[in-house]
């Protein structure tokens, strides 16, 4: 009997977290569960991944930094400290990387609730206990090393090596390819991934989506 593509997919998952807990995975096979996540959504929603989710968030970064540049209080505090980053990096990974923290911040939601820092020789099997959804970042690698992001699925260590866009895209890849929910706590920025970086469902946003969307593109 031919197993069908969600079946063959999960298996593709199952023996990449197997290769990894056992540290066999080369460099060269790295990339095969992205390739995989990325042909799903495709094969669901006809949408290319990464690119489409880069080419938004690039179109959005000038408008999206002008509006958080707004805000007031302890946000504006929050924001203001992200912005500085990119002073000591210009790459086009750390605008992208300021510019989603910014707009968590914006819609009034927690950054730790989506990014979780962590250090080199850390114990992370505290670190990942009881983490449903998260994305960690080697806190003294990302200085140097934009690939710092790890991709956590009910503690499970699904990719690695990524740079912080980067995990957020695959991670909306994972969450469509395995039905999986958004954290309560982050429904607005997981609905503006959707809904705006991917244009999903984009007509039937909520209230604050749109109107983000509206300031977005006036």
């Amino acid at each position: 009997m031919r197993l069908s593509r969600r079946t063959e997919f999960y298996s593709v998952l199952l023996r990449f977290f197997l290769m990894s807990l056992r540290n066999w995975v080369k460099p060269s096979f790295s990339m095969l569960p992205i390739l995989q996540i990325c042909e799903e959504l495709k094969r669901i929603t006809t949408i290319n991944l990464e690119s489409s989710f880069m080419a938004k968030l690039d179109q959005y970064c000038p408008k999206l930094m002008e509006l958080v540049s707004s805000r007031r209080g302890a946000a504006k505090m929050k924001i203001n400290q992200k912005k500085g980053t990119t002073l000591e990096d210009h790459t086009i990974e750390r605008r992208r990387e300021v510019a989603i923290r910014c707009m968590v911040v914006y819609l009034g939601e927690k950054e730790e609730d989506l990014f979780k820092e962590y250090v080199d020789g850390e114990d992370m099997s505290k670190a990942l206990a009881g983490e449903v959804m998260k994305i960690m970042v080697n806190k003294a690698a990302r200085t140097s090393d934009p690939a710092s992001a790890t991709i956590l699925i009910e503690a499970t260590e699904v990719l690695r090596g990524l740079d912080l866009p980067r995990a957020c895209a695959l991670l909306m890849g994972l969450i469509y390819a395995l039905n999986l929910s958004y954290p309560r706590q982050l429904r607005h920025t997981f609905e503006v991934f959707q809904k705006l970086l991917l244009e999903l469902d984009g007509l039937k946003a909520s209230p604050k989506v749109m109107s983000l969307k509206q300031k977005l593109l006036s």
